[in-house]
């Protein structure tokens, strides 16, 4: 791990110590937007953009399963970073599953963020929305890719969708997203990066609350938000379709399983039998990126062979 320091590439692992040793996920450094008029400055065009993701990233997966659901694989390309973060973070690679950068052959992530920013500092994430007109980043913020890619892309779309963050029910979806974000999504981040046992306590205890009313929330009920699904349910996705393979062990959120819930698990055979999102799912990039990337957590690097999910 690592991030960029004025525009040169630097090891640094996460600030826990400043920090009480509780995990603090850094900010979004470009927040820009893709816009349906054609004047904006980032107006939405086929073949404009690429995104760029990792497979095993969750914040990432969001983008993809929405860029699925409407149906703009043609319109957005997309690169796929190799699941090992290294010493040079985020990186390309011809392995499985990934598709290098064809824009500048970059071979590190970092190197597109110094080609939008030359004297950027700090962490160098996914998802990215480049823009090839400007030769720049629009956004890596996973929260507003997802706002964007669900309305502004619409005349592009192959798939009549509905919209994922209707008006008539935002403020639910982001009360929910607002529990689900802090104590689900980061929490088990929070977790799994803690460095006191007070902070890890204090993060698992939040982290499985959460799940208990997230179990009780569905009691019948088909999605998180009214009677179609929402953004809402793909924020809650991709942490729990990650849970029981890496979260449960990995970052020591064992005190249940997802299977453990019956509504949750059944929540997430739903949303995984959705063709468009459990076609973006990729356990071998989930695994790998986590076990081997790691090794403050897990110093062999070693991949554990299970568990055997249920609905697999």
């Amino acid at each position: 791990m690592g991030k960029l320091v004025d525009g040169i590439w630097q090891q640094a692992g996460y600030d826990t110590d400043n920090n009480e040793g509780r995990f603090v996920r850094w900010d979004s450094s470009f927040r820009d937007s893709v816009e349906t008029d054609p004047d904006a400055r980032y107006p939405a065009e086929p073949g404009r953009y690429r995104l760029y993701v990792s497979l095993a990233c969750p914040w990432a997966h969001r983008t993809l399963i929405v860029r699925a659901l409407k149906g703009l694989e043609e319109a957005i390309p997309v690169s796929i970073v190799d699941p090992y973060m290294g010493e040079q973070g985020w990186s390309f690679s011809d392995g499985r599953d990934c598709i290098p950068d064809p824009l500048f052959g970059a071979r590190h992530l970092h190197e597109l963020y110094v080609r939008a920013k030359p004297d950027y500092s700090g962490r160098v994430t996914v998802p990215v929305l480049w823009d090839r007109r400007h030769g720049s980043i629009v956004n890596n913020e996973s929260a507003d890719l997802l706002r964007m890619l669900n309305r502004a892309f619409d005349a592009y779309a192959n798939r009549d969708l509905h919209d994922l963050y209707p008006a008539e029910r935002r403020e639910q979806i982001d009360a929910v997203n607002a529990r689900v974000y802090d104590q689900v999504n980061n929490g088990v981040y929070k977790a799994g990066f803690a460095s006191t046992q007070a902070a890890y306590d204090e993060a698992v205890g939040e982290l499985f609350c959460a799940l208990d009313w997230l179990e009780t929330h569905l009691k019948g009920r088909d999605w998180l938000v009214g009677e179609q699904l929402s953004e809402a349910d793909i924020r809650l996705f991709t942490t729990l379709i990650r849970f029981d393979a890496v979260y449960h062990g990995h970052f020591k959120c064992n005190l249940r399983r997802i299977k453990d819930y019956a509504r949750l698990e059944a929540y997430l055979e739903r949303l995984y039998a959705i063709p468009q999102i459990g076609s973006t799912v990729n356990f071998r990039h989930i695994k790998q990126h986590y076990y081997s990337s790691h090794r403050q957590i897990n110093p062999s690097g070693i991949v554990p062979a299970g568990p055997i999910l249920p609905f697999l």
